[in-house]
């Protein structure tokens, strides 16, 4: 379904149009918006995609003015901004590192400019946190009185977010690019996705940094590290081709990472210490010493 819808857009200007214009009117699917210019951007070039953007910012932007919700006006920008990157540089662990800026600058400037929803989503919390206290209240357990969100982390949580789903558009047009002109290129490129030691060890000092500063920072630290967690998904699934497993382990851990924190952790450290160590050469070494004694036993027979 999704690469006929990548077919669709790719089929002509006015279709592209359409799926770019529908997308950003809607809470639940501007992410095909955004897909859908960044996909454009990166086969047609900047120009047609910049096009698009504009008559997309038209149905994000009334979105925005009529219900405060600057999300899809934000998830259209962020997207456009990694395709713009990966069209220029050709490099896939570039664009995503662009996440974090983009992720920074979404949480300015909702902590600057976001007031109004920044209030919203105080008191939507206050109240499901209150109901929350008075359940176990209700149950006899002991009264206890949950910590409430700060403004400034709510604002990095928004930021985070859209850094997250910005990298995710950003790898749906580049395997909807693959699909339609590339067959299978996109996997062996995910595959090979790492960043070199000094930059993944500065993403993590920055965001080690950031959560020392208080709970409020861990979500403007989360930001640094979607990189990282790209990068570690990407290990994962080198891995799994390697020894030729199933979806079934990728599912499980996808399910585990949605989850469990610790998880989340164990993929931003595997990243890191896969930057210093390069497990997919060493994986790929043994590899080929397995198949060279086979192939010699075989010849000894």
């Amino acid at each position: 379904m999704l690469k006929g819808l990548a077919s669709f857009i790719m089929r002509g200007r006015l279709q592209a149009l359409v799926v770019a214009v529908a997308g950003a009117g809607s809470l639940l699917f501007c992410w095909v918006s955004a897909a859908a210019i960044a996909l454009v951007t990166l086969r047609r070039g900047a120009g047609p995609g910049a096009w698009l953007l504009l008559w997309a910012l038209l149905p994000a932007g009334a979105l925005m003015f009529a219900f405060g919700d600057s999300g899809p006006l934000a998830l259209l920008l962020g997207t456009t901004v990694l395709a713009l990157v990966l069209r220029f540089s050709v490099s896939l662990p570039l664009a995503l590192l662009a996440s974090v800026p983009v992720g920074l600058v979404t949480g300015w400037g909702v902590a600057v400019f976001g007031g109004p929803v920044l209030e919203q989503m105080l008191a939507f919390f206050d109240q499901f946190l209150g109901n929350l206290e008075q359940q176990m209240a209700a149950e006899g357990a002991t009264a206890v009185t949950l910590a409430r969100p700060t403004a400034l982390q709510i604002a990095g949580m928004l930021g985070a977010a859209n850094a997250v789903l910005s990298a995710l558009c950003l790898l749906l047009a580049r395997w909807w690019q693959a699909a339609l002109y590339n067959p299978g290129g996109f996997g062996s490129e995910f595959r090979a996705l790492y960043y070199p030691p000094a930059v993944s060890s500065l993403l993590l000092a920055v965001a080690l940094g950031l959560s020392s500063l208080g709970l409020e920072y861990r979500s403007w630290a989360a930001i640094c590290v979607v990189p990282l967690t790209v990068a570690g998904m990407a290990l994962l699934h080198a891995r799994v081709t390697l020894r030729g497993r199933g979806t079934g382990l990728l599912a499980g851990f996808y399910i585990a990472w949605v989850l469990f924190d610790l998880v989340k952790i164990m993929v931003v450290v595997a990243a890191v210490a896969d930057s210093w160590l390069g497990f997919r050469q060493r994986w790929q070494a043994r590899a080929g010493n397995s198949v060279s004694r086979r192939d010699d036993s075989d010849d000894r027979d």
